[in-house]
């Protein structure tokens, strides 16, 4: 039995390796962008708050029980007379002179309003049996929680364009060191060589100067390039909260034709987050209308209480004491304050309606704009192709003829240049066509994270 288990423990591991190194850098580098991020993280804290809001509003429609207790000292106050000893004693007066039975005389009792040396404790149980204003609060937070979601979705997606905008901006700069440092090897021949040259009498002074302004102006495009890299390198440490110094990892990338067709002649945009935020919005205005139309609506709720009541803490059966009631509550005059609420709300749907309009005629220049830039990055990326390939081949012909020396050193570098500043526009070209599909792709919301 160990063995066939040790072999199911192999493969599983072997699998989730093989599924962990298919992924690219630039997959891994935005998965962890979207786990780190300072601002996403604050994002979700957002969202947990509006949850917690929602069942704030939850809690409203179950009843509630809460204790109360009061204890009453005081002294001096109104007061009531009763003449119990002025009614009663003449009574009792006669009552003896009959009897023969002494009874007492009563003296008259005046009794104050305020309790003194008197508690009152009691349970509170409460239930709202009719109030539209909590139905519809309970409607309003739960849309606000969806308006939560959005907002994370929308950073999400601006996250993870930028993460590959910025990791392809490193590597162009990364292609681009590759393609000086070509050319620098070339340039510094050249100079040795020109150098030689001179040394036997066969070159001129002249040539040897132009071959070092080259192998200055190759070092000059060599530390550019090198502060591109640099400063992109900190940007993608930034997106991914992580120190700015760490090594990234160059990965080749190329644009996927049908990707790429796929992404051209899609035009839907209802799947846009902003405007389902902003749908989200305009469905929150329409509730505060209803929720201010009903006004009129009575409010209707329960409660009971159980408790005791004495003087001089006493608590036995004539203390205890059990207590049901309703309560209604029905508007009548208030002013014109609903009436104005109503046209308020009313005035905050009709400009959330044209936010909606105008968000929808943007994001649809957007995308026609963000096509206008693929097809342009499409061409100048063919272009460079053919221009990088016949630089290639001239190259060729005029180092073979410099070297054999029918070709000058001017047409020498010339060529050389034809050559590095196509390749690097290649590269730049290149890149830039990858940059424009990952805008694109946020403009149809096709991201896969």
């Amino acid at each position: 039995m160990k063995n066939p288990t040790l072999l199911l423990v192999s493969l599983l591991f072997f699998l989730s390796f093989s599924m962990a190194s298919a992924q690219s850098y630039l997959e891994l580098y935005i998965e962890e962008g979207l786990e780190n991020n300072h601002v996403l993280l604050e994002k979700n804290i957002e969202l947990e708050r509006s949850l917690l809001a929602l069942k704030d509003a939850k809690s409203f429609f179950l009843p509630t029980l809460d204790f109360g207790a009061s204890y009453t000292l005081a002294t001096g106050g109104r007061s009531i007379d009763f003449p119990v000893g002025d009614l009663l004693n003449p009574v009792y007066s006669t009552l003896n002179q009959l009897t023969g039975i002494a009874f007492p005389q009563l003296e008259n009792v005046s009794e104050q309003f305020l309790p003194d040396n008197f508690y009152d404790a009691r349970f509170r149980a409460s239930m709202p049996i009719v109030n539209t204003d909590l139905i519809y609060q309970r409607q309003i937070h739960e849309k606000q929680v969806v308006l939560s979601e959005y907002e994370l979705k929308i950073y999400r997606a601006n996250l993870i364009q930028d993460i590959k905008l910025a990791y392809y901006n490193f590597c162009t700069a990364y292609k681009a060191i590759e393609v000086i440092q070509s050319s620098k090897a070339l340039v510094e021949q050249n100079l040795r060589d020109t150098r030689s040259l001179l040394e036997h009498g066969k070159g001129l002074h002249s040539s040897v100067l132009r071959a070092e302004s080259e192998v200055e102006n190759i070092n000059a495009l060599m530390i550019e390039a090198e502060s591109r890299k640099r400063n992109a390198v900190h940007y993608v440490n930034f997106l991914l909260n992580r120190p700015t110094d760490t090594e990234l990892i160059f990965e080749e990338h190329q644009a996927d034709s049908a990707e790429l067709a796929i992404l051209m002649s899609g035009d839907d945009l209802s799947a846009r987050p902003e405007l389902l935020q902003i749908q989200t919005v305009e469905s929150i205005q329409e509730t505060v209308i209803k929720a201010s139309k009903s006004f009129w609506i009575p409010k209707f709720n329960t409660y009971a209480d159980l408790g005791s009541q004495s003087f001089d803490w006493v608590f036995d059966h004539n203390s205890r004491y059990a207590l049901w009631g309703l309560n209604l509550s029905v508007p009548i005059f208030q002013g014109g304050r609903n009436r104005n609420q109503i046209y308020r709300s009313q005035l905050a749907l009709r400009s959330v309606q044209t936010q909606r309009d105008l968000l929808a005629d943007k994001l649809a220049l957007d995308l026609q704009l963000t096509k206008n830039e693929v097809r342009s990055n499409e061409a100048a990326l063919r272009s460079s192709e053919k221009k990088l390939v016949s630089s290639a081949a001239y190259f060729r012909l005029v180092d073979r003829g410099f070297q054999e020396g029918t070709n000058s050193l001017i047409e020498f570098i010339d060529a050389r240049n034809q050559l590095t500043q196509a390749s690097l526009q290649k590269t730049i070209n290149s890149y830039n066509l990858l940059k424009s599909l990952a805008q694109l792709e946020r403009q149809l919301a096709t991201q896969n994270y």
